[in-house]
């Protein structure tokens, strides 16, 4: 779709979600003094932090993808149309998904920056992805699917996690174009014990991999927007702290800066002729010093207001590709800051106290907690709370406590 040069009363839209991310979007794009855009906040439910901001213009109720993901797609398309609204930014793969699978429908009214159904299937499954990554030259663990032969050697370490980010038609026969499933949390192997291949198929709806355990607290991620195979901005950060002491979700990251990490990351990328966002998963291995793949998310990434505070503002980047501007992005970004989303550093805690990953070291309690105190005080950089935009957090807060109390 041609898009206009000027911008002056032109709307993005963002699905409101309780991630950062939207946040983040609504912050970047709305308060750019002067030049900012009309942001629309897509929300299922009431009260999702990121509506309280004071740079989200306008909510519009939607469906749940959970409940019926035409319906979802059609309220999408319908904000689509809308002659202020230039483009949709994906917030979590179910949104990408939908977006590529009836992109030809929005690309009649918006621009769309984002892949084709195809080349998304190729990150969404990840069979398609590591065998993509072999071919481009990325290391990956030993992965296959769980039922692909009985000789494994259950004395090694293991992990079972799901083939697709999303379970939806396209990979999974048991769903129907309209439902949409969430992926089943990743099961951690005591060793040697042979798991039970029939009860795991079933609690997580298809034919999971099984994939060797990486034993390293070296996790990274590589970041970048990709603009029809050609890479047009890129950040790396090493995630310190996750949702949990086992990993997941950044709770506590650093900007960083390493060329093996930036070449790994662009080999797939461009072996796959990518086209949008994409946050490329990591971990180095503690014995070989490699970069092993974990996965693609096609979509912004949690951990956006930390990328954009480090300079790398991906939202206008996203921006401006979707309106012909790709060569008036100035991309770059600065190395060795770091930053927290409190949420996560109090889910994180939560972890050492309720749960009990048998592959993964617990660390004391009272130790993590002055390492926190000690990380927030040396690096006050938060992805939600701030002085200009305090309603967010606090609604945030407020959920995590009803969530986890």
């Amino acid at each position: 779709m041609a898009v206009a040069d000027d911008w002056a009363d032109s709307s993005v839209a963002v699905p409101a979600i309780t991630a950062p991310s939207t946040l983040a979007c609504f912050r970047s794009l709305g308060g750019r003094d002067g030049t900012d855009v009309r942001t629309i906040a897509l929300a299922e439910r009431d009260g999702i932090p990121a509506t309280r901001s004071r740079y989200c213009d306008e909510t519009v109720p939607v469906p749940s993808p959970h409940e019926n993901l035409i319906a979802y797609k059609d309220a999408l398309l319908s904000v689509a149309m809308r002659p202020d609204v230039r483009t949709i930014i994906p917030v979590r793969d179910v949104d990408v998904y939908v977006l590529a699978k009836y992109k030809d429908e929005f690309d009649g009214y918006v621009s769309t920056p984002w892949p084709d159904l195809e080349t998304l299937a190729a990150v969404q499954d990840r069979v398609q992805l590591f065998d993509a990554a072999e071919t481009a030259g990325v290391s990956v663990p030993d992965t296959a699917l769980l039922d692909s032969t009985d000789d494994w050697d259950w004395d090694r370490e293991w992990i079972v996690k799901a083939r697709y980010s999303i379970l939806v038609d396209e990979y999974v026969d048991r769903c129907t174009p309209a439902e949409y499933l969430d992926p089943p949390k990743t099961e951690y192997l005591p060793s040697g014990v042979e798991p039970d291949v029939d009860r795991l198929r079933q609690e997580m709806n298809h034919v999971p991999l099984l994939q060797e355990y990486v034993p390293t607290t070296e996790e990274y991620g590589f970041f970048a927007l990709y603009d029809h195979g050609e890479p047009v901005a890129t950040f790396q950060h090493r995630q310190l702290r996750g949702y949990s002491y086992a990993g997941g979700a950044s709770s506590f990251r650093e900007s960083v800066r390493i060329p093996a990490l930036e070449e790994a990351g662009r080999d797939l990328l461009d072996h796959l002729e990518w086209h949008g966002l994409a946050m490329v998963e990591f971990l180095r291995d503690d014995e070989t010093g490699e970069f092993k793949l974990m996965e693609i998310n096609p979509r912004f990434w949690s951990s956006l207001p930390f990328s954009v505070q480090a300079g790398a503002d991906f939202p206008y980047y996203y921006w401006q590709l979707a309106n012909g501007k790709r060569e008036e992005i100035d991309h770059e970004y600065e190395a060795g800051l770091a930053g927290h989303l409190l949420r996560g550093e109090l889910l994180y805690l939560r972890s050492i106290l309720v749960d009990d990953v048998e592959l993964a070291e617990k660390p004391s309690f009272w130790s993590a907690v002055g390492e926190i105190a000690h990380s927030i005080v040396e690096h006050p950089r938060f992805d939600c709370a701030s002085v200009t935009d305090m309603r967010p957090f606090v609604r945030d807060m407020l959920d995590a406590y009803d969530a986890y109390k």
